[in-house]
């Protein structure tokens, strides 16, 4: 009798059956397509209410997105460290608030200031690099399916194409990437100006999950699939997956991998290591949120239930 091959993608499955599988999807997006519909029925019922109350319609955003929900900061007097108080002001994430700060691109109360733990209020005058900055209280949080041969960056001294290009005018606020994605990669994004969310997003110690799908200028081997998963060194240390899987069992070139290093490039160094060029990487979850019904290039507002699942996001979910 001829041999079975090995089902690894099982392995990415965790052995459910490909029945289980099948059902487990129709399920979810029994389940999204009607929390979809419920969002944004409630969304038009607001809409109409808005209209009838303005005489007039309100203008739309070419039909990618609702009206953002209102998700709103309440004031506070509260000290707290300067580099978070930046990243609440819509400026950048935690951690390279904290670098602007040690750079000596910060003055407090006319003062420069180079601790970012140095204490501030929201009745302290901040400037960065001699802009002065305000506590964001209207919190926006956009989901982009990005395209490749944009940067996640908010600004580019090259004039190369930045992911804020294609959010455009979705909102007033200044919302920046969560995470980042390489120039050629592209996929699931988050962009949002609640500096603490995106800080625990990013941090290593909450372990956030990735998923991404890539294509290979080769069919991945067996020998280099075990060594994947048992782990491979890099130049800047070992480098380990969660989960690895042939996506196509006919196309060997076609890999599934859960990750959750934060590492810059990890999923193309790991291939690159083992002497496979990446032709196409694409993200496809980043903390539970998924591109789905999100055509690439285009964006929508989070809703209020994946905002308050992405607060509790965290090391194991």
């Amino acid at each position: 009798m001829k041999k079975k091959p090995p089902n690894n993608f099982g392995k990415f499955t965790k052995k459910k059956s490909n029945a289980a599988i099948k059902e487990q999807f129709k399920q979810e997006k029994r389940k999204e397509k009607k929390e979809r519909e419920e969002y944004f029925d409630k969304k038009k019922a607001e809409s109409k209410a808005r209209n009838y109350g303005a005489g007039n319609q309100q203008p739309g955003n070419k039909g990618q997105a609702a009206p953002p929900p209102t998700h709103s900061r309440p004031e506070s007097t509260d000290s707290m460290p300067l580099n978070k108080y930046i990243a609440h002001a819509g400026v950048a994430a935690r951690r390279e608030a904290a670098d602007l700060v040690r750079k000596g691109l910060v003055k407090v109360n006319d003062e420069l200031v180079t601790e970012p733990g140095h204490k501030v209020s929201a009745k302290d005058e901040v400037r960065v690099n001699g802009k002065k900055i305000f506590l964001a209280k209207n919190l926006v949080y956009i989901l982009l399916n990005k395209p490749k041969d944009y940067i996640t960056t908010t600004d580019d001294p090259q004039g190369r194409k930045t992911v804020l290009d294609i959010i455009g005018r979705a909102t007033s606020e200044r919302v920046y990437p969560v995470g980042r994605l390489d120039r050629n990669t592209s996929g699931v994004l988050l962009l949002t100006n609640d500096g603490e969310l995106a800080q625990k997003l990013t941090h290593p110690s909450n372990e956030v999950k990735k998923v991404y799908h890539v294509t290979l200028n080769k069919p991945l081997d067996k020998k280099d699939f075990e060594q994947i998963l048992k782990g491979v060194t890099l130049e800047d240390g070992a480098a380990n997956v969660d989960v690895l899987a042939y996506a196509d069992m006919k196309d060997k070139t076609q890999i599934g991998v859960e990750i959750h290093s934060g590492r810059n490039r990890i999923v193309r160094r790991i291939f690159e290591s083992l002497g496979y060029d990446v032709k196409n990487l694409d993200r496809v979850i980043f903390a539970g949120l998924t591109k789905k019904n999100v055509d690439r290039g285009k964006w929508r507002f989070l809703t209020e239930k994946e905002v308050r699942d992405l607060k509790h996001f965290g090391k194991g979910k």
